[in-house]
């Protein structure tokens, strides 16, 4: 939460020609109810459900950037599934960026206090160092940390 997955998702999107999924859009399209609703009406094992499926069903597309959720790739089989289909690339910030780009904490049904962030984030860095790609998304726009991945990433053989 708050690295810049979106923004940054899209910006690279638009560089490398592809289309640009935003994973926690797709669920809240699919299920008619905003992310905190998910979590409120049927709770997190119910979202992350919804959530390996989006991310299935937007993965085995051809020629897109995903934007997953910040818990994403903390359960094995979503990881897998990502490095079997594409390249994973983890937006690296300091707890203290992430947390000022967060203070809309309505729409984070997991944030509830700097510690509580500070918990997750301990969580789910396992996940998170399995990534192919490291950027850190706090020293530059999104568009400038979109370019230095698309860069990467041609250089690597990956898009177009």
């Amino acid at each position: 939460m708050g690295s810049g997955k979106s923004s940054v998702g899209a910006h690279l999107a638009r560089e490398v020609g592809y289309r640009f999924i935003d994973l926690d859009q797709e669920i809240e399209k699919n299920r008619g109810l905003p992310v905190s609703g998910i979590f409120e009406k049927d709770g997190e094992a119910e979202f992350r459900r919804l959530e390996a499926h989006a991310l299935r069903q937007s993965g085995a597309q051809q020629g897109v950037v995903v934007a997953t959720g910040g818990g994403t790739l903390t359960r094995r089989e979503n990881r897998e599934f990502v490095h079997r289909t594409g390249v994973s690339v983890w937006l690296d910030a300091p707890l203290s960026v992430m947390l000022e780009r967060c203070r809309d904490g309505a729409r984070r049904p997991l944030l509830a206090t700097p510690e509580r962030m500070a918990a997750l984030l301990a969580e789910r860095l396992g996940g998170y160092r399995g990534a192919d790609l490291r950027f850190d998304s706090s020293d530059a726009t999104p568009e400038v940390i979109a370019r230095r991945i698309a860069i990467q990433l041609r250089d690597a053989g990956f898009g177009t």
